[in-house]
């Protein structure tokens, strides 16, 4: 990168910030500490209102009075930010009740020439979901679930959470902490640590009936619940590795409250590492219907021997 390139980023990095330090230049730009003191002398010297405290957790206060121009986007930006923006039109999403008003401001930011690359843009292209007559259109289908903006306010306070799942055997409580809100597959999940077993377990947010901070006394950091998660895993007795076709039919159903480890930035491949207990047969009986449901497309690393057993055996029945 070059100086004036890095400066000019510095400055952006500052300027949305009350407090940094060096070190923090430092990290952030992978720059030297006689460098990134260069650079903040520059940026000082073209008149960013920097004030420095002295001591061991000093650093650098910015002051209000911000000498950066106003943010302008460039032609392929704002295409980039209006397509993804139109990709996401028929989805799921939360706080799509402010989607007009979202579009207006974004109009209002820039020239009448960009205006009318997006009113065309807007005509010609369409993405999965999109009503060909009316792309504007939102049908009842594509609002999220009503709780999902109540979960998302709640995590931004809070990841200790109480939540009411509906499930198939009634109406059932837990005080769980959140790892990850996610969407696959038009559907949003919850995978969090369920606090009373202390296992991590995946819930789907369609099934949510209420949602409130957990008031537990004992709290333990997210760091020390990942080492009871990683204690718990070394009790894994169930481990797959899935190719395409599996992980399509595992998206298609599976029984197991756990999510797949994509071992490929192309989530073609997947490792499931779980927990299996032998002596539920109810339990069993599911898992040995869902392996032969996921077909071929696995690799079988580690398996209790009763399932294995049991596999065999039908396999035997069916193809002699």
């Amino acid at each position: 990168m070059k100086k004036v390139e890095r400066i000019n980023i510095i400055m952006r990095y500052i300027n949305n910030r009350s407090h940094f330090t060096i070190s923090e230049i430092m990290r952030e730009f992978n720059i030297s500490r006689s460098t990134a003191i260069r650079d903040i002398r520059e940026i000082e010297a073209m008149g960013m209102p920097l004030v420095s405290e002295v001591g061991r957790d000093g650093g650098y206060f910015v002051m209000h009075n911000s000498v950066l121009p106003v943010v302008r986007f460039t032609d392929n930006e704002v295409k980039a930010l209006f397509i993804a923006f139109m990709a996401t039109r028929n989805q799921q999403l939360p706080y799509l009740k402010s989607r007009q008003s979202l579009a207006e401001k974004l109009l209002g930011l820039i020239s009448e020439n960009q205006q009318d690359d997006l009113v065309l843009l807007n005509q010609i292209l369409l993405f999965e979901g999109t009503n060909p007559h009316n792309p504007d259109l939102l049908e009842l289908s594509d609002l999220p679930h009503p709780m999902l903006e109540k979960l998302i306010q709640i995590l931004l306070l809070d990841s200790y959470l109480w939540i009411t799942i509906k499930e198939e055997k009634g109406i059932k409580s837990y005080p769980i902490y959140l790892l990850h809100l996610y969407h696959e597959k038009s559907f949003w999940m919850i995978e969090g640590v369920d606090l009373k077993e202390e296992k991590k377990k995946i819930f789907s947010v369609d099934h949510l009936i209420d949602v409130e901070t957990c008031s537990t006394k004992k709290r333990l950091s997210k760091k020390k619940i990942l080492e009871k998660l990683s204690k718990e895993e070394e009790r894994t007795n169930f481990v797959l590795e899935l190719g395409p076709k599996a992980i399509a039919q595992f998206k298609k159903y599976h029984p197991l409250k756990v999510s797949l480890s994509y071992t490929n930035p192309f989530q073609t491949t997947a490792i499931l590492k779980t927990f299996i207990n032998v002596n539920n047969s109810e339990e069993l009986t599911e898992i040995i219907n869902w392996l032969l449901f996921l077909g071929e497309d696995i690799k079988v690393r580690e398996v209790p021997e009763e399932i294995l057993e049991d596999v065999q055996e039908r396999l035997r029945l069916y193809c002699p």
